[in-house]
């Protein structure tokens, strides 16, 4: 059997294994509406998915005062948990760990969403015990810094040089680059493809089935 290239499989949460880019986007925009906000439009509500709440709503709407994203982190969070219980995982996700895991990868989860946001995901998934490793925004520095990355690797005594991001963002790609770690894009969650070939991942996955062939072959 060939070696494998990879020992540490990481993924994002949001548009890569989970299919809520979509309430994500509706979630941000009712957040605006309600503060009588400008209402950001679908590409750029999604373009800020990734990022940590309070740096996303700053991004989203960077010329309203900056004592609104707080209040904006506030609202969001109330559309989102009337709405996450409706969120599903795509397709395929749950045969895709239980092979890599039992191929025996490492895998781990660096995410955009806060510990209690992802814990009450992952429980809903049924996937707490899948990973072992998980980094929220809210316990380090947002993408695309590379710490949830450097210390995903330090926890689970890994190479980064063995690590693999896997993502539906240019934040994740970039968070990739700068940790000294491959990137791997998915093309079914919030960012275009055009924009993740412009971060040169390894290879670009147009579905869960997709990224399960590839990652059996060549990761």
């Amino acid at each position: 059997m060939a070696k494998k290239q990879f020992d540490l499989l990481v993924f994002d949460w949001d548009g890569t294994l989970m299919d809520s880019t979509p309430t994500i986007v509706k979630c941000i925009q009712s957040a605006a509406k309600d503060l009588g906000l400008p209402v950001p439009a679908d590409s750029a509500a999604a373009f800020v998915i990734g990022l940590s709440l309070p740096a996303a709503m700053q991004a989203v709407l960077p010329d309203v005062d900056s004592r609104m994203h707080a209040k904006m982190v506030e609202r969001y969070r109330f559309h989102y948990l009337t709405r996450d219980h409706e969120l599903t995982l795509f397709t395929g996700v749950r045969d895709m760990l239980d092979d890599l895991s039992q191929q025996g990868y490492f895998l781990a989860v660096a995410t955009g969403k806060s510990r209690v946001g992802l814990s009450r995901a992952l429980h809903t998934a049924n996937l707490t015990s899948v990973f072992d490793a998980t980094r929220c925004a809210d316990e380090t520095f947002s993408k695309p810094h590379p710490a949830m990355l450097q210390e995903i690797t330090r926890e689970l005594g890994q190479d980064m040089r063995r690590t693999v991001m896997i993502g539906d963002t240019t934040h994740d790609l970039l968070m990739a680059k700068n940790a000294g770690a491959a990137g791997v894009a998915v093309e079914f969650g919030a960012h275009p493809a055009d924009e993740l070939a412009e971060m040169m991942p390894l290879y670009s996955a147009k579905s869960i089935q997709d990224l399960h062939v590839w990652l059996n072959e060549h990761a």
